[in-house]
């Protein structure tokens, strides 16, 4: 397996992640493209501040910061060396094939530990690695928050109801699995429950739903009081669609069956995002209305694609939700971690699945009959079995399959099978079918492992708006100074509380007489003039498309050299889809993703394995 370390290059001596009047170490890893100017400038400014002139101690700041920059919540100094022969794949030699000058890694922590920026809190070395103080803090605060949760008593049940109930809503051996999830749920007061697409885990919540609602009926208590909430306004769209639809189902369907009065009982669920169901603080990015001395006032928390979820943002729920509320974790730990540092999900399900009181409930039969292709295919990549993987795409199953990027006539049929896409949806959005519009243009999802670059979002974005311009007669685009029109399919970027929108939010422009509206998936809409961070979603990055699906994926992966090619970033995206995917690369990229993970330095595991309180 190999940990790869993505360096940037540039041959631009004004490039702005180069730091002017960076010296020594700092300056020869800058130029080498491990580190950033951001990087340089941390490092440089606090251990000025102290007076830490130890410049392999100012390097392992640097470093703790670009992990943080790069998704891990510390550094693990000793993965570096100084031998050339070891170490983390690609940062042995600077870009002139020299060697880089790593400190010797033996002793390396220990002179940063007895540093005089240690002294003041600024790093702490613990478990063998490096953190910054606040993101040692907060994993300390999870585990300690995690544990105590394991140590207390859920709230009684009845369980003669509730075998009765678990009987009625996961009838037989087909969901014999779910039951025993639901019923040792219900028995908790915090559970992991994870499994990929398909796996039922959404039925499942809404059954556990439908039997504590019944339980507290029963007790002759106040009405459940539940929220249910995702890290993105598309996540939490899709989480309150599968709960209703599953609430729904009726016995013909070959899904369980809700009563009338289990659909009475929870009657007006509503799911929102993280963010808002801790109450926004203005002025912080970081700390919420909700907290240890305002609690939420709900008796059960469910938080879909707890994957997304960053250790910030876990920190933050941990010490929101009441201790005597019952916390449901669901989520896929083989997807792409959070965007920001950690890489929560797949530390609780490693630290909690080996404690003797762990609360990991899997799912793993699949009940989804859309695809068995796609379902074989994420087994193989989960698997890390890439002649498994490849043998799936060349098989020429109809559901999926692998063009070569030197296919001409591959890629011309895919071009041409987009722009047909997008002409139809530009149609319905002139004649003003916005519901129309919008369920067509989910259908399909480009999604790419960039966002720059020939194989990058950016770039495949204005292809398909040139094409469709040329199509329709009509320039289209912002490089022509047509940014919106009807037919563009768009994503909103970041959260405004103002107008109630969310970041992974998605829409289509409709024409409305002489006016152009922008119509979300939630059935909100906006003069366009109203929206600001938004962007054209003809393609789109695979980290942005979690928490969504769509019955058509094609995935651009770029060549074996780059370093978001990860097994992760492959499953994420090929789970996207719930009838088709269409993998665009060469055998080698594949290979190289299912053989590459996406590491992330973390010490949450080792942590939750152990009973000892943090000090």
């Amino acid at each position: 397996m190999t940990t790869a370390i993505e360096r940037w290059t540039s041959d631009d001596p004004r490039d702005a992640r180069l730091a002017l009047g960076a010296t020594g170490l700092l300056r020869t890893f800058n130029h080498a493209g491990v580190l950033t100017a951001a990087d340089v400038h941390v490092a440089r400014r606090t251990a000025d501040i102290v007076g830490e002139d130890d410049e392999s101690v100012r390097l392992a700041v640097a470093l703790a910061v670009r992990a943080v920059r790069q998704g891990s919540v510390c550094v693990d100094l000793g993965a570096f060396d100084d031998s050339g022969t070891s170490g983390v794949a690609g940062t042995e030699r600077g870009p002139d094939e020299t060697p880089l000058p790593w400190p010797a890694a033996d002793g390396w922590l220990d002179r940063v530990a007895a540093s005089a920026l240690a002294e003041r809190s600024v790093v702490r070395a613990d478990l063998g690695l490096l953190y910054l103080d606040r993101y040692w803090r907060e994993e300390r605060l999870v585990r300690d928050d995690l544990v105590a949760r394991l140590a207390a008593p859920a709230p009684p049940v009845d369980d003669a109801l509730l075998e009765d109930g678990a009987a009625r809503l996961f009838p037989g051996d087909a969901y014999a699995e779910q039951r025993r999830a639901a019923l040792s749920t219900v028995r908790r007061l915090t559970t992991v429950l994870t499994g990929g697409p398909g796996r039922g885990k959404t039925t499942t919540v809404a059954g556990l739903l439908a039997l504590l609602a019944e339980q507290a009926e029963h007790a002759g208590g106040r009405r459940l009081r539940i929220a249910l909430a995702a890290p993105t306004g598309k996540a939490a769209a899709r989480l309150q669609e599968a709960v209703a639809e599953a609430l729904a189902a009726r016995p013909e369907t070959g899904r369980p069956e809700f009563t009338d009065d289990d659909r009475r009982r929870l009657a007006g669920l509503q799911a929102g995002t993280l963010h808002r169901l801790l109450g926004r603080r203005p002025g912080s990015s970081t700390r919420f209305r909700h907290d240890r001395e305002g609690r939420l006032p709900h008796d059960v928390v469910v938080v879909d694609e707890t994957s997304m979820v960053s250790l910030t943002l876990m920190a933050r729920l941990l010490e929101a939700v009441r201790p005597d509320a019952r916390l449901v974790l669901v989520g896929d730990p083989d997807q792409l971690a959070s965007v920001e540092a950690g890489a929560v999900l797949a530390d609780l399900v490693a630290g909690l699945g080996q404690r003797a009181d762990g609360v990991v409930a899997a799912l793993v039969t699949d009940h989804r009959s859309e695809s068995a292709a796609i379902t074989r295919l994420a087994a193989a990549i989960q698997d890390g079995d890439p002649a498994a993987v490849l043998a799936e795409l060349e098989a020429g199953d109809g559901a999926v399959e692998l063009v070569h990027p030197d296919d001409a006539a591959g890629l011309a049929d895919l071009q041409d099978e987009l722009t047909r896409h997008a002409l139809d949806v530009r149609g319905l959005a002139l004649a003003g079918q916005a519901a129309e519009a919008l369920a067509l243009a989910e259908r399909h999802r480009l999604l790419c492992a960039h966002r720059e670059g020939p194989w990058g979002a950016a770039h495949w974005n204005r292809q398909i708006e040139r094409r469709l311009g040329a199509a329709s007669g009509v320039y289209l685009g912002a490089a022509v100074g047509t940014e919106w029109y009807a037919g563009r399919p768009v994503l909103i970027t970041a959260n405004d509380y103002g107008l109630g929108l969310f970041n992974g939010d998605t829409g289509v422009v409709v024409a409305e007489g002489d006016a152009l509206r922008a119509h979300l998936s939630d059935g909100a809409s906006f003069a366009v003039s109203r929206l600001g961070d938004v962007e054209t979603l003809h393609a789109m990055t695979v980290h942005k498309s979690q928490g969504s699906q769509a019955e058509t994926v094609t995935v651009l992966l770029p060549d074996e050299g780059s370093p978001l090619l990860t097994r992760e970033l492959l499953y994420t995206a090929v789970t996207r889809a719930r009838r088709r995917v269409r993998v665009v690369g060469t055998p080698e990229a594949v290979r190289a993703a299912v053989e590459r993970r996406a590491r992330r330095a973390s010490g949450l595991a080792e942590r939750l394995r152990s009973d000892v309180p943090s000090e």
